[in-house]
């Protein structure tokens, strides 16, 4: 293992790189012991060559002591506990970090991903889908991001479910920060993944990457909420380019982070209702029974009276500004100011991260 561990950290060696050098020397032992024009033939980098020549062993042996651990383990392409799934994608993680528990990446997933921004409602759905999904068997998989990823991950917790977090840095560090403590439920229900050695910390490049495993984990990927350009598309077209199903969750047509689902269905993504629709279309799955389908809450315990009605329909499931709630409902602003709030305060609708309401039923 220590040369497996040894040879993810040559800088330029990515999986490509990483199965050529296998191929072309048969382990990674006969990697660090092969000459330097050997190695320059191979095409590698001076930079490279240099690591391999010289490699940091301090560094591997600090990830060994991490590794030994209680529920921290490194599989290996080889591995029989390697998620069967995803190995057969076109560039595995030679090496893939596991905290918590292992057996549940052998078990059948669904991966959830949408916007880091999403709408109250968009996050609501997210949450609610994962939980019906989670307690009918499926385990949950998405990249413990703000917004749908970091719900789906709630809805399945909730659920009593497992759920599996896909991360784009060492397993020693959370990102963001303030999902320590979701991180930390996760590993117990479930799993931390990643393919990157401890230490490593958050980069832009690393991103796309853990997005192919959250897709090549699993049998198909549902969007929650995603604008045009989101990286949740990304995870989209890797799933397709994967063999894997896409699954899409329908918006308006005026809100800017349903556009990305949309396009989505458009060109051929499964159009997403309820939670049934995804155990229907994977097929051979056989799902809990009584298996419940996701709808939206009904209030019926509170009265409206005829202004307060007016405000509500004029507040759309998409995010809505106050000046056309205004112009909508031919009141004063101060009036639909006031009755905003109190809409509010009941649930009956929520704020979204720009100021906007939309409603939440």
């Amino acid at each position: 293992m220590r040369h497996w561990l040894a040879l993810i950290r040559a800088p330029y060696v990515g999986p490509a790189t990483f199965y050529t050098l296998l191929d072309r020397f048969s382990a990674p032992e006969a990697v660090f012991a092969a000459s330097r024009r050997a190695l320059a033939d191979a095409g590698l980098r001076p930079a490279t060559i240099e690591y391999l020549q010289h490699p940091d062993w301090e560094r591997v042996e600090a990830d060994m002591s991490w590794l030994a651990q209680p529920r921290v383990q490194a599989l290996m392409l080889g591995d029989a506990d390697y998620p069967p799934l995803l190995r057969e994608i076109a560039d595995p993680p030679p090496v893939l970090f596991v905290m918590g528990d292992v057996e549940v990446l052998q078990q059948k997933q669904l991966a959830m991903v949408g916007s880091r921004n999403p709408t109250p409602a968009g996050r609501e759905t997210a949450f609610e889908f994962a939980r019906y999904l989670a307690a009918n068997g499926l385990v949950i998989s998405s990249g413990m991001a703000l917004g749908v990823d970091a719900a789906s991950h709630e809805g399945a917790i909730a659920a009593e479910g497992l759920t599996i977090a896909v991360a784009g840095t060492g397993l020693d560090r959370v990102y963001p920060a303030r999902h320590r403590e979701l991180a930390h439920r996760i590993a117990e229900n479930g799993a931390l993944v990643s393919e990157f050695p401890p230490g490593t910390p958050p980069a832009a490049g690393h991103f796309p990457r853990r997005n192919r495993i959250i897709s090549g984990l699993s049998m198909g990927v549902l969007v929650v909420e995603a604008a045009l350009r989101s990286g949740s598309l990304i995870t989209a077209r890797l799933a397709l380019e994967q063999g894997r199903e896409v699954f899409a969750v329908p918006g308006s047509i005026h809100n800017p982070q349903a556009r990305g689902c949309n396009a989505l269905i458009r060109q051929g993504a499964k159009l997403v209702e309820t939670a049934a629709d995804i155990f229907e279309e994977l097929g051979g799955f056989a799902a809990k029974s009584g298996l419940e389908t996701v709808t939206p809450t009904e209030v019926t315990d509170f009265k409206l009276d005829p202004d307060y009605q007016k405000v509500l329909k004029s507040v759309g499931f998409e995010p809505t500004p106050v000046d056309i709630v205004v112009e909508r409902s031919g009141l004063t602003t101060d009036s639909v100011c006031s009755m905003l709030l109190v809409l509010e305060l009941q649930g009956l609708i929520a704020t979204t991260s720009s100021g906007h309401y939309c409603q939440t039923c």
